[in-house]
């Protein structure tokens, strides 16, 4: 298929436009903390050159979510194909720093190269990958068909598409066609997404419905110490956690809380914000609400009426610490966050409605009793007084939780299965 007018344009556009591109993207990863030699991976330069024996099969997220939804689908593929090896690639600084804790066996991680010729084919020559699994949007041309032109064998998985994307592609007709041509198996996150492709040129004959990967994540990682030690600290306090909250909804949290205290003066809040490093204003948030508060942070044990968690990769530990959790970006039109994760780890649900990016996953666990949907301010603080009254309702909804957790191992192993196949891989399975 001839490269489309509009693709050999954004080419040229990018060859010129790298060394601008490169000198901003080295100096963001550099101010995240990031050192100089990691930071060039973004030119395609290795800096780990082990590349084992076995086939590599690469992945490539955008960003922390996508990357650690691939994490699980990796260990299952990993467990299949025992002399695979594995590269994530992904584009920020904290998706680089969680992967790192959570690595599955025979992985690496490296920051995906620009999308320009130079990088790409630095990246390409040395990492030679023998199958290529894009995860959601990460539509790159260059990198999509430079990869193919390799004849490795590529999938699109959790393929997702937004509304203004959509749009876009329905203008370019031909390039859609000529992109997504090159994916031996687009697996979409529901059968709306299946159409939505198909409606945009993707090759029907290789789309299919498969699962929300970020519904079948692993189990997030828990400290046994850091459990205890908040266990000790908390004495026997009744507790619950408001995680991944976003701006405008801490102050809804906030405001539950300090009503729940009236009927529950010993109660805790473990509030962790979406993004940690907003941990300065929503303590002002805290002081303004009249509450005490410590902050994991600064070290602090949770002997206050609010427990500022306000670090990276610690949901495991705080999940564990009660038997149910609030989701936030679900009471404003965020799109809600993995309620997998919280069911993992044996926690009941509370989320607002604004759940596009999980709704399937809220339907079935809604459905099943794991999960409850709350419209406003007014019924979060009935429903948690209700489950703090009645421990054997708190303790039921536990239960269905981790049972609904167990129900999602064979969606896993279809998709892997289904991978393996699809790029050709089934000669390594054992």
């Amino acid at each position: 298929m001839r490269p489309p007018l509009l693709y050999r344009c954004y080419v040229a556009a990018t060859s010129i436009l790298v060394p601008f591109a490169s000198w901003w993207m080295l100096r963001k990863l550099r101010r995240a903390g990031v050192p100089a030699f990691r930071a060039f991976e973004k030119l395609g330069h290795a800096s780990d050159v082990r590349r084992g024996s076995g086939p590599l099969i690469w992945f490539h997220a955008a960003s922390v979510g996508e990357s650690l939804s691939v994490l699980a689908l990796i260990t299952r593929m990993g467990q299949m194909l025992p002399r695979a090896q594995f590269l994530i690639t992904s584009g920020t600084a904290t998706s680089a720093d969680l992967v790192a804790r959570r690595m599955p066996p025979r992985c690496l991680h490296q920051f995906a190269p620009l999308d320009a010729p130079g990088p790409i084919k630095r990246f390409l020559k040395h990492w030679r990958p023998d199958a290529a699994v894009f995860v959601e949007s990460e539509i790159w041309p260059q990198m999509l068909r430079r990869t193919r032109a390799r004849g490795t064998p590529m999938a699109l998985v959790n393929a997702r598409i937004s509304a203004g994307s959509r749009k876009a592609w329905a203008k370019r007709p031909v390039t859609a066609r000529y992109l997504f041509d090159v994916f031996d198996l687009i697996l979409t996150q529901n059968e709306t997404m299946a159409k939505t492709m198909i409606a945009l040129n993707a090759p029907a004959e290789r789309v299919a419905s498969g699962f929300n990967l970020k519904s079948l994540s692993e189990p997030l990682p828990v400290d046994d110490q850091t459990v205890a030690d908040m266990q000790g600290a908390l004495d026997g306090r009744p507790v619950w956690v408001a995680a991944s909250t976003h701006p405008g909804e801490e102050e809804i949290v906030l405001d539950v809380h300090a009503r729940l205290l009236r009927k529950h003066p010993d109660l805790c809040l473990i509030l962790a914000p979406r993004h940690p490093d907003r941990g300065r204003a929503v303590a002002d948030l805290i002081t303004k609400a009249g509450l005490s508060f410590t902050t994991r942070s600064a070290g602090d044990a949770a002997t206050a009426q609010v427990f500022l968690a306000d670090t990276l990769g610690e949901l495991g530990n705080w999940y564990a610490l009660s038997p149910f959790v609030f989701l936030g970006g679900s009471l404003h039109p965020i799109g809600g966050h993995n309620p997998f994760e919280v069911a993992q780890s044996g926690a009941m649900v509370l989320s607002g409605s604004h759940v596009a990016n999980f709704a399937e996953t809220f339907d079935e666990m809604a459905a099943a009793g794991a999960a409850i949907m709350v419209a406003d301010a007014k019924v979060l603080e009935t429903e948690i007084d209700g489950l703090l009254n009645d421990p054997k309702r708190c303790a039921a909804g536990q239960q269905r939780a981790r049972r609904f957790a167990e129900s999602k191992s064979d969606a896993l192993d279809n998709i892997a299965e289904r991978l393996i196949h699809a790029l050709k891989l089934e000669s390594e399975a054992q």
